[in-house]
C-alpha cells in the first residue's frame, strides 16, 4: 500500500530525518504530474472525504499501528485528576480573573466562573463517554472523525492545534510576568520593547522561548516523567493557593462588594466567554487515554474530579481578590500579587508569584504533552504529514509532534499580547466544545445500518433546531436588549431537543460509561458553548475566520489528497486480506474435504 509502505519507509524507520517521503509519501505528491491530476480530482476527492466516517476499531486498532511503536501504559486515574488540575489552573485564574474583574465584570467575575465551569463540566461529561469509548491519543479529533466525518474532524483538528498553541503562549507570556514580580521587576524589564511595532506584537518576551524549552525537554522525556513531576508542583500549587484564600480573607472588606456587578448581566457573560480559556487544559487529559491502565474507570474519575476541584477553587479565588481589593483598583498583569501588596502583605505577592509560576508550568507541560498527541493521531490519518506520527521507541513519546508543536508556541508567545492570545482561544476552545457535544448525540442517536430513514430525517431535523435557536439564541443577546427572541428561540430549543427524546430511539449505547440525561445534558452543553461565542469580540472572530480559511486551502491542497491515498490505500489492503482469508478458508475446506473422501475410501 502506497501510504502505509511509505510510513513503513519513513515514519517507522527514520522518524528523526527530513526527507520528501517522510513528510508526503502519498501517491499523489510522487511526481509533479500526479500532483495536477490529484488537483483535477478535487471535486470527486472531496465528495469520497467529506462525509466518510472512521470506526471506533479504525482509530483505536488500525491508526496507533501507524505510529511503529506503542504509547506506553502508565497512567491511572490519580495521574488524570492531577494532570487535570494542573492542565488547568494557572495563567486563566492568575491573570485572566484580574483582567476581566477590573474590566468586564467587576465581583460579579465569580458568577462568571460558575457559568464556564458549568459549561465546562457538560463537555467533560461529553469528552468522557467519547474517552472510554475510543481511548486513543487523537481527543476530540478521533470523536468527530469517527462521528462526524474527515471534513469537520481536520477543521476541529486545525483549531484544536490552535488553541493549544495560543493557550501555549499566552500561558508562557504570563510566566515572564510572574517571574518578573518575584524579582521585584515589571514584566515588560524582561521584554524587548520595539517601539516602531504595534504594542500588542512588539514587547518581545525571549523568557517565554526559555521556559517552553525546558518544558519541551521534559515532555519529551517521558509521560510517566512529566506525571510525578506535575504531581509535585501541583500539591506545592494548591498549598499555595490555599495560602492565598486563608491569607486573602483575612483582609476582606466587605465594602468592595457593594458594587457587585458595574457591568451588569451583559459584562458577566461576557467574561464568562473569556474566562473559559481558563478551564482550557482538561481536554488534553482526555488525549492520554491511550496511555491509561483502566479507560473505563480511570477517565471518569480524572476527568470529574479535576474539572470540580478546579471550578471550587477558582471561584474561591475569584472572590478571595475581589474582597481584597475594589476591582478598579485591580492590577491587569499580576492582579494577586499587588493586592497583597496593596493590603499591606507585600511579602505575599512573592508567595503568590512562586504559586503562579508553578501552576504555569504544569499548564505548560500538560498542554505540550496533549497538544502532540493531537497531532500525532491526526498525522496517523496523514491530513498533516506523517513525520508527526512518530513515537520514539526508547522514550514512548512522540517526539516531533512534541518538538514542532512547541517550537511553534515559542514562535507566538515571542511576539503577541496575552488579551489577543486569550480572546482568540476561547473562539477555537467553545467551538470545538460544541461539535463534541454535536457528535455525542449523533453517536447516540446514529447508526448506519441501524437508523432507520425516517428517524434519520427527524434526528438531522431536531439538530438543525437545536444549533439553529442556540444561534438565534445567542445572536439575539449580542445585538438587543429585549425578550422577544428569547420567547421564539428556546421553545425552538426545547422542542429540538425533546424532539430526539420522544420521536428517536437510541441506536446505540455505551458499553462502559455514558453521559447522564441524554439529550438534554449535551444539547445544553451546545447552547451554552454557542451562547459564550456570542459574548466574544468582533476583532477575534475575524482572526478566527481567517484561520479557518487557511486550513480549508491546506485541506484542498494537501491534506485532501494525503488522507484520500492513505484511506484508498488502506481499503485495498483490508480487501486483499479478507480475499486471503477467504482463499484460506476455502483451501481450508477443500483439505477437509479431501481428507473426508480419504476416510470414506478407507
Amino acid at each position: 500500500m502506497g501510504g502505509d509502505g511509505a510510513i513503513e519507509g519513513g515514519v517507522r524507520r527514520r522518524g528523526c530525518t527530513f526527507r520528501r517521503n517522510d513528510f508526503f509519501p502519498e501517491e499523489s505528491f510522487k511526481s509533479w504530474g500526479n500532483y495536477a491530476r490529484a488537483v483535477m480530482e478535487t471535486p470527486s476527492r472531496l465528495k469520497d472525504r467529506v462525509l466518510a466516517r472512521s470506526e471506533d476499531h479504525a482509530e483505536v486498532v488500525e491508526m496507533k499501528a501507524r505510529s511503529s511503536h506503542e504509547m506506553k501504559k502508565t497512567l491511572n486515574w490519580w495521574d488524570l485528576m492531577w494532570f487535570g488540575i494542573g492542565a488547568v489552573i494557572g495563567s486563566g485564574i492568575f491573570v485572566l480573573t484580574g483582567l476581566e474583574a477590573k474590566t468586564e465584570a467587576g465581583p460579579a467575575v465569580v458568577l462568571s466562573y460558575v457559568v464556564s465551569g458549568v459549561s465546562a463540566l457538560f463537555s467533560v461529561f461529553c469528552y468522557t463517554e467519547f474517552a472510554v469509548e475510543i481511548p486513543v491519543a487523537g481527543g476530540s479529533f478521533a470523536y468527530l472523525r469517527v462521528e462526524l466525518g474527515d471534513f469537520v474532524a481536520f477543521i476541529a483538528a486545525g483549531n484544536i492545534l490552535l488553541e493549544y498553541v495560543i493557550g501555549g503562549a499566552a500561558v508562557a507570556r504570563s510566566w515572564t510576568s510572574y517571574f518578573a514580580t518575584l524579582c521585584g521587576k515589571h514584566p515588560d524589564d524582561f521584554r524587548i520593547i520595539v517601539h516602531n511595532m504595534n504594542p500588542d506584537y512588539g514587547h518581545l518576551d525571549p523568557i517565554s522561548i526559555a521556559v517552553l524549552i525546558a518544558i519541551t525537554t521534559l515532555a519529551v522525556y517521558s509521560t510517566k516523567g512529566s506525571s510525578i513531576f506535575n504531581f509535585i508542583a501541583t500539591i506545592i500549587h494548591l498549598l499555595i493557593i490555599a495560602f492565598i484564600i486563608i491569607a486573602g480573607l483575612t483582609k476582606a472588606n466587605p465594602a468592595n462588594y457593594t458594587d457587585f456587578d458595574p457591568f451588569g448581566v451583559r459584562g458577566i457573560f461576557k467574561a464568562s466567554a473569556v474566562l473559559f480559556f481558563a478551564y482550557v487544559g482538561f481536554d488534553a487529559v482526555a488525549t492520554m487515554a491511550e496511555e491509561t491502565k483502566n479507560p473505563a474507570k480511570d477517565i471518569p474519575i480524572g476527568l470529574v474530579g479535576s474539572m470540580v476541584i478546579t471550578t471550587l477553587a477558582y471561584c474561591l479565588l475569584a472572590v478571595t481578590l475581589c474582597l481584597m481589593q475594589n476591582y478598579i483598583d485591580i492590577d491587569k498583569d499580576a492582579p494577586y500579587s499587588v493586592a497583597f501588596s496593596a493590603v499591606g502583605m507585600d511579602w505575599a505577592k512573592y508567595i503568590v508569584a512562586f504559586g503562579a509560576l508553578k501552576g504555569m508550568t504544569t499548564v505548560l507541560l500538560v498542554s505540550a504533552v496533549g497538544q502532540a498527541r493531537y497531532l500525532t493521531h491526526i498525522a496517523r490519518t496523514h491530513m498533516m504529514p506523517p513525520w508527526f506520527a512518530h513515537v520514539d521507541e526508547r522514550t514512548g513519546t512522540p517526539m516531533n509532534a512534541t518538538i514542532s508543536m512547541l517550537a511553534a508556541t515559542a514562535v507566538i508567545s515571542f511576539f503577541t499580547d496575552l488579551q489577543i492570545l486569550s480572546s482568540l482561544l476561547s473562539i477555537s476552545t467553545l467551538f470545538i466544545f460544541m461539535l463534541v457535544a454535536l457528535a455525542l448525540l449523533v453517536r447516540r442517536y446514529y447508526s448506519s445500518g441501524v437508523t432507520t430513514k425516517k428517524n434519520q430525517v427527524r434526528l438531522i431535523l431536531c439538530l438543525v433546531l437545536i444549533v439553529g435557536s442556540s444561534c438565534g439564541i445567542s445572536g439575539y443577546w449580542a445585538s438587543s436588549d429585549g425578550y422577544v427572541g428569547y420567547a421564539i428561540c428556546v421553545p425552538l430549543w426545547i422542542l429540538g431537543t425533546g424532539g430526539i427524546w420522544f420521536w428517536v430511539p437510541q441506536a446505540k449505547k455505551p458499553k462502559l460509561w455514558g453521559v447522564p440525561l441524554v439529550p438534554w445534558l449535551p444539547s445544553l452543553s451546545i447552547a451554552i458553548n454557542i451562547f459564550l461565542l456570542g459574548s466574544i469580540d468582533r476583532d477575534s472572530f475575524i482572526r478566527f475566520g481567517v484561520w479557518t480559511g487557511l486550513l480549508l486551502v491546506y485541506y484542498v491542497l494537501l491534506g485532501l489528497h494525503a488522507s484520500y491515498d492513505t484511506a484508498k490505500g488502506f481499503e485495498s489492503q483490508k480487501s486483499s486480506v479478507q480475499v486471503e482469508k477467504e482463499w484460506n478458508q476455502v483451501e481450508e475446506g477443500a483439505k477437509g474435504e479431501v481428507s473426508l473422501a480419504t476416510v470414506s475410501n478407507d
